[in-house]
């Protein structure tokens, strides 16, 4: 059982640590679950949070794919207790994705540039 102190160190009213976003699930706005969050990727540069990459699909594991979702498309909704992204599946299924086999190339700004595209929001490092 986690004690206060441990909770205190992981959350507060504005910061969580990611460790504790790892695995939260994402929801649609009509509250479909659309997957969990498996990765935060961090600006080293900035600090700035890039992206959640979101799993999608598949059974135990197999047959995922993966989503990068700019940090601003999520809303956290303690209601829900996840995260909430204005999207359902099938736009989702046409989002940009990879598979656990493909190697992405994160530092391809033309890359990071389609998915920010996708969701219609400005690049994190502009």
């Amino acid at each position: 059982m986690a004690t206060n102190r441990e909770l205190h160190s992981k959350e507060t009213g504005r910061l969580i640590a990611a460790d504790k976003v790892e695995g939260t699930n994402v929801y649609n706005p009509s509250g479909d679950k659309l997957g969990s969050i498996e990765n935060v990727m961090i600006d080293k540069t900035s600090g700035k949070v890039a992206y959640a990459v979101m799993s999608f699909g598949g059974f135990l594991g197999v047959g995922d794919s993966h989503h990068p979702l700019p940090w601003q498309v999520l809303t956290y909704d303690t209601d829900q207790g996840g995260y909430v992204v204005n999207l359902d599946k099938k736009s989702l299924e046409g989002a940009p994705s990879y598979r656990t086999d493909e190697k992405v190339n994160w530092e391809d700004e033309s890359w990071g540039k389609r998915v920010h595209d996708y969701y219609q929001v400005p690049p994190f490092w502009v």
